[in-house]
């Protein structure tokens, strides 16, 4: 899988970005995985084809010491289809901006 990784978190750095995630994501099922909404203005030609799967998502993944951000972007309507890729240069710049804009808020220092 590919990952945006931010590691070597501290406890009040995980509290902070638990909040944070809370605040912006959804929660699964699974404790410490969010899905964030990825903006229709950075769909794909081919995501943009397929309504049915729409909206898309990536993960984040939260554990006491890291927060991962996955590259692949997702739907919440299907598993398996062509519209579903790993991000695209735009979107994976939207998550990294994403975490990066997360750190500048919290002040966490990496």
């Amino acid at each position: 899988m590919k990952q945006y990784v931010i590691d070597q978190l501290r406890w009040n750095d995980y509290e902070g970005v638990k909040g944070y995630l809370d605040a912006r994501g959804q929660k699964t099922a699974m404790e410490g995985v969010y899905w964030i909404g990825l903006p229709e203005s950075l769909y794909t030609t081919v995501q943009n084809e397929h309504p049915r799967c729409h909206p898309y998502y990536f993960a984040v993944n939260l554990s006491f010491d890291r927060v991962d951000f996955e590259l692949l972007i997702r739907s919440r309507q299907i598993m398996r289809c062509d519209c579903i890729a790993y991000a695209v240069p735009e979107q994976r710049d939207y998550i990294i901006g994403f975490a990066d804009e997360m750190l500048e808020r919290l002040k966490i220092k990496i």
